[in-house]
């Protein structure tokens, strides 16, 4: 099976749940499978460390997953326009796979959620691909030949799938086209990398 490993930090539930639909559009793909992981919380230098294992929801990733994966999925609630720091935290600690070359030629797409509609959830999506693109990742946003794209009146374009959480936080519900454009990016990823996905030893 191809895996697509869909790495995501959230906070209150939104990004969470644009990583559940990315996950079903993957596990629709015929050879392809889900990986769903998040990571820890940044602590200051006077907090305990971080639990090593999360007291709920998906496993913490690991650079062994990151660097085995054959697509992946990246997803951040909006930070002032950036990116959340526990996501940058885990993607500055990548450079063994940057020079090893782990992921270059793999199919990667993003995802965000926002709590307001000029959040800066665009400029979030641009902010994660720039590690993707260092990794020599093969970029894949949502074509305007996916219908939703034009039509969405909350999260998702042609950058990734998102959602405006509009402070709903976990009890945010994504809306039809929110689902859709989610579920459109991981099959579209997944497909790609049952394409580019070299042979496997039996």
């Amino acid at each position: 099976m191809i895996q697509v490993l869909v790495l995501y930090y959230s906070r209150n539930g939104g990004t969470a749940a644009v990583a559940r639909q990315i996950c079903r559009g993957i596990e629709s793909v015929p050879g392809a499978a889900a990986i769903l992981r998040t990571v820890p919380a940044v602590s200051t230098v006077i907090d305990a460390p971080a639990s090593p294992v999360p007291s709920s929801g998906p496993p913490y990733a690991s650079y062994e997953e990151l660097a085995q994966c054959d697509g992946l999925l990246l997803g951040s609630p909006t930070r002032f326009g950036n990116m959340a720091a526990p996501l940058k935290y885990f993607l500055d600690g990548t450079s063994a796979a940057w020079a090893s070359g782990a992921l270059a030629g793999k199919p990667a797409g993003v995802f965000t959620s926002t709590s307001t509609l000029h959040g800066g959830h665009e400029s979030t999506l641009l902010s994660m691909m720039l590690p993707l693109l260092h990794h020599g990742m093969l970029l894949c946003g949502v074509p305007f030949t996916e219908p939703a794209v034009a039509r969405t009146a909350r999260g998702g374009g042609p950058y990734g799938a998102g959602t405006i959480a509009a402070g709903g936080g976990a009890a945010s519900t994504l809306s039809d086209d929110e689902k859709a454009l989610a579920q459109h990016l991981g099959r579209r990823v997944a497909e790609i990398a049952v394409r580019l996905a070299p042979p496997r030893t039996p």
